[in-house]
């Protein structure tokens, strides 16, 4: 197992920190050339970086087959379950997993409840937010309250875009980093249920919301979940 100091130094580095980030939006394979064009850096640098990022296991790297002869090159690609850290040692995964199993066996009352607690987390952390911040709900721009909802879920992922319409504005965003990959599998629907109450909790408490839609989804075989919200 890893060292958790390795790891935390490893993704220290502002850059790789980055080149991470952009391999786990994206979600597809890279060479050392495409993440020395896309940060402008020298491919000596970049392959540093990925060979960091790789012995750390957040990045898998395989050579690339081109039928064209010479020597291959290396092709890497962000994991998708990524990593968790936590000191000492705790197995918060498998109680998450005994957790949905009971919901399961509880039946649909055990979802709602599941479903009303995570809408009042989602909820909890924006206000969290506004008091670090020293802010009013009921003074803030739009603009800001897109920006708090931003930094909410750095790591997860969102990537708002606003469009205005006649009728009003709509947000649309994308969580490209889902935060319980490791469980979709075995309990899709129950965990899809949970995070969206928690996500409808955030927009919802800071905007007007008329609709909020996902309109598609990682274990539907689409490369993110992408949800509509109609303020």
């Amino acid at each position: 197992m890893l060292h958790p100091l390795k790891i935390t130094s490893t993704l220290a580095d502002e850059t790789r920190f980055s080149i991470y980030q952009y391999m786990l939006q994206e979600k597809d394979s890279f060479s050392v050339q495409n993440i020395a064009d896309k940060f402008q850096i020298h491919p000596n640098v970049a392959r540093l970086h990925l060979t960091k990022l790789n012995e750390i296991d957040v990045i898998t790297s395989e050579y690339e087959k081109t039928g064209k002869g010479g020597r291959p090159g290396r092709k890497y690609k962000a994991v998708t379950n990524g990593i968790a850290l936590t000191f000492p040692q705790r197995n918060y995964e498998e109680l998450l997993s005994w957790v949905l199993e009971i919901i399961i066996e509880l039946g649909e009352d055990a979802n709602t409840i599941g479903k009303k607690i995570c809408y009042k987390k989602g909820v909890e952390q924006i206000q969290s937010i506004l008091s670090k911040r020293q802010r009013d709900k009921a003074l803030i721009s739009f603009d800001e309250r897109v920006e708090i909802i931003t930094e909410a879920s750095s790591l997860i992922g969102y990537v708002p875009v606003i469009l205005d319409k006649p009728e009003g504005k709509t947000i649309r965003f994308a969580v490209y980093n889902c935060p319980f990959h490791s469980q979709i599998e075995k309990h899709a629907s129950l965990v899809c249920d949970l995070h969206e109450s928690f996500l409808k909790g955030q927009f919802e408490y800071l905007f007007d919301v008329q609709e909020f839609a996902q309109i598609d989804s990682m274990i539907e075989s689409c490369k993110y979940c992408t949800y509509r919200i109609d303020i």
